[in-house]
């Protein structure tokens, strides 16, 4: 079997998983099955592997008591028989609830069908009897049924709740899965079936439901379908009855939704009047890694496990050939949500956690002062925003931040004229001190061919100039009693965009350290909407904004465009966030990349954005700033392992060597570069 296209999610370790509901017709389970069988035609022809449906759907939940009639029992049997032999050449797994009898007992079950064949039968293990339901009226609780198997369509159908469903094709492990099959109240209960399901390797869990709405019902069960996702790192598919269930006492609302590690990635209106499908890509790959990571999951597995094994059940299921666009929402900025409300609440908690931290520290020292350079730039103003907030909070007056200015060679005019502007709107002790004159004197004393008129601007002459900033604001604390407060960003120590020792790598304490570049702009944004400036202060701060990305260490006339030399910060944060916070392989954050950002006028953008940032990219230039990225971030790691304090900001995670990352500074990037060159080759 071939691979699938780099241009399919299969080829990335992704399922499409779909969950639907059909308008049932009740106590007709012919007709039932056609409906079923047109949903799973249009899922084949979507490319979707799972596909699950509602319980009981072949009869319809609100039956009662025409569940124990025969007629309606034999009738239920041939309809799985013509689902077996309809589907021969559909691809999908498909689950369909129903009725079943076996040994003089009647079970509620989940069937699941692929390739022509009754692969398996489940039983509902847990039956409500309660309020508006009454199960045990009609049928047997499954927990406990392990082991057996049913005479159903023909063939000898594992039976039990003792069942995964597991697809292995090829050598690759391309749409390589394994499912686990709960029914309704199963996830209700304090010990879910899925929870066993997924200590014994279940990724994707379904539940076909039926659960009638009534007010604020839906929230519930979308909380129960999402935790569950999260507890036992998984997706989770759900399907509730809907259209066609008999409205005598109850309601139904076809509620679907699939849920992957506590995220939402798909779900369909409520209330439909005829059928509804949502579908989506589930991160297989993903899923694997997370469980991997977190040990305390495979702990659980003594205790969660049951005292039988799991029988597992081959699939043969092989995802399309060709391309297949991704069914899944991809932010462009992993760190900067695109909902606004949600943006909003990232920030405020990103600089609450910014301004506690550095409080923290202040009052732990007992410093009698803060030493920040300021710039004008993205990353000195937030710093010093930050350093005010904390002074604020600790009831200090701000005249205790004690700013400096330092101009260089290629210093401006207007980020000088913003620097300065700004440390007189946030009312600290603003100074400046020009290092070009101790620049001068030491790049003499280097013999460097500056200092005797040349025009050289090479990494020495930039250095040094970043050098003596730092060395000026440590020697100023030690003369004024304080503490130097770091200003660079998370997206520069991943890229190594900083001057090790003494140089901008280094401070007393850095707010910024676990803040990409693509956060810090949106943080500032948030202070100059905040009510905490005036609106002068807030123009000045758009200013900043607006003002190029640059270290401003080489004069000239073109402006030193730091992104033209690390790449864009909207990429490489992506890169950065999906390679330490998954594990990626470089191809899948390849065309993750090329997913979220080949199209400028696709999906949403964070609020904010300007209209001139809102560009695409193509896998050429993806693949260009990718393979930029793995060299500096490999070549980079000794400067991120003696990196001062700073808080974590996101669940992004940090790169500092006390906490979330922690690798050889001796390790190459080869072997990522490799599999991106192959990859893209294929």
């Amino acid at each position: 079997m071939s691979s699938p296209s780099f241009f399919s999610p299969y080829r990335h370790g992704f399922v499409r998983v779909a969950t639907a509901v059909p308008k049932v017709k009740l106590a007709d389970p012919a007709a039932n099955a056609q409906s079923v069988l047109a949903l799973v035609r249009q899922a084949h022809d979507a490319g979707v592997a799972v596909l699950v449906l509602p319980e009981l759907g072949l009869t319809g939940y609100t039956v009662d008591d025409l569940l124990q009639q025969d007629a309606l029992l034999d009738a239920v049997e041939a309809a799985i028989a013509t689902l077996a032999q309809e589907s021969k050449a559909l691809a999908p797994l498909f689950v369909v609830g129903a009725p079943l009898r076996d040994n003089g007992r009647l079970y509620n079950t989940a069937v699941a069908i692929q390739g022509g064949r009754v692969r398996a039968v489940v039983p509902k293990s847990f039956l409500p009897n309660y309020r508006e339901f009454y199960e045990r009226r009609w049928f047997t609780p499954g927990s406990g049924v392990v082991g057996r198997t049913l005479d159903l369509a023909g063939q000898a159908v594992p039976f039990g709740t003792d069942i995964l469903l597991r697809n292995l094709p090829g050598t690759g492990g391309e749409a390589a899965f394994t499912v686990g099959i709960e029914i309704c109240e199963d996830v209700w209960t304090p010990a879910p079936p899925s929870t066993a399901q997924a200590m014994a390797g279940a990724e994707i869990l379904a539940n076909l439901s039926a659960s009638n709405i009534t007010i604020g019902k839906s929230e519930t069960r979308r909380l129960l379908c999402a935790s569950q996702s999260a507890r036992a790192i998984a997706a989770y598919v759900y399907s509730a009855a809907g259209a066609g269930e008999s409205s005598t006492d109850l309601a139904w609302d076809g509620h679907v939704d699939i849920h992957e590690m506590g995220n939402l990635l798909a779900q369909s209106p409520r209330f439909s009047t005829g059928p509804v499908m949502a579908l989506a890509d589930v991160d297989v790959a993903r899923l694997r890694q997370e469980r991997m990571r977190v040990g305390s999951f495979g702990d659980s597995m003594a205790l969660s496990l049951p005292a039988a094994p799991f029988r597992v059940v081959p699939l043969d299921f092989a995802p399309p050939a060709g391309d297949l666009a991704l069914v899944r929402p991809i932010e462009r900025f992993p760190f900067t949500p695109s909902d606004p409300a949600k943006l909003a609440e990232n920030c405020y908690e990103a600089y609450n956690i910014q301004v506690q931290g550095l409080a923290r520290r202040v009052e732990a020292t007992g410093s009698q002062s803060l030493v920040i350079g300021v710039s004008g730039g993205l990353d000195s103003t937030h710093a010093l925003i930050v350093a005010a907030k904390a002074m604020d909070q600790l009831g200090r007056p701000r005249s205790d931040i004690l700013a400096y200015t330092l101009p260089g060679f290629a210093t401006s005019d207007r980020t000088k004229s913003n620097a300065w502007a700004l440390m007189k709107a946030i009312g600290v002790t603003a100074d400046e001190i020009d290092i070009r004159p101790a620049a001068r004197q030491m790049l003499a004393d280097l013999g460097h061919p500056f200092a005797k008129g040349e025009p050289v601007y090479d990494v020495t002459f930039e250095n040094v100039q970043a050098g003596l900033r730092t060395d000026y604001l440590f020697r100023l604390a030690n003369h004024h009693k304080g503490m130097v407060v770091g200003t660079g960003d998370l997206s520069e120590l991943a890229l190594g965009w900083c001057t090790y020792g003494v140089g901008d790598q280094m401070s007393h304490y850095n707010p910024n350290s676990g803040v990409p570049k693509t956060l810090i702009q949106h943080l500032i944004r948030f202070v100059a909407a905040s009510g905490d400036v005036d609106a002068a202060t807030s123009d000045l701060l758009e200013d900043i904004l607006a003002t190029e990305i640059s270290p401003e260490l080489v004069p000239g006339e073109t402006v030193q465009a730091t992104e033209s030399f690390v790449g864009p910060y909207a990429l490489q944060d992506f890169n950065l966030y999906y390679l330490t916070r998954y594990g990626m392989a470089p191809s899948k954050i390849a065309f993750l990349a090329w997913s979220a950002w080949h199209d400028a006028a696709a999906g949403a953008w964070p609020t904010g954005i300007p209209d001139a940032a809102r560009r695409a990219y193509d896998l050429p230039e993806i693949k260009r700033w990718l393979e930029l990225f793995l060299k500096r971030f490999f070549a980079n790691q000794f400067k991120r392992s003696a990196m001062p304090n700073g808080p974590k900001i996101s669940s992004g995670g940090a790169l500092s060597p006390r906490g979330d990352w922690r690798m050889p500074s001796d390790a190459t990037a080869d072997a990522w570069l490799a599999e991106l060159e192959a990859a893209l080759s294929a």
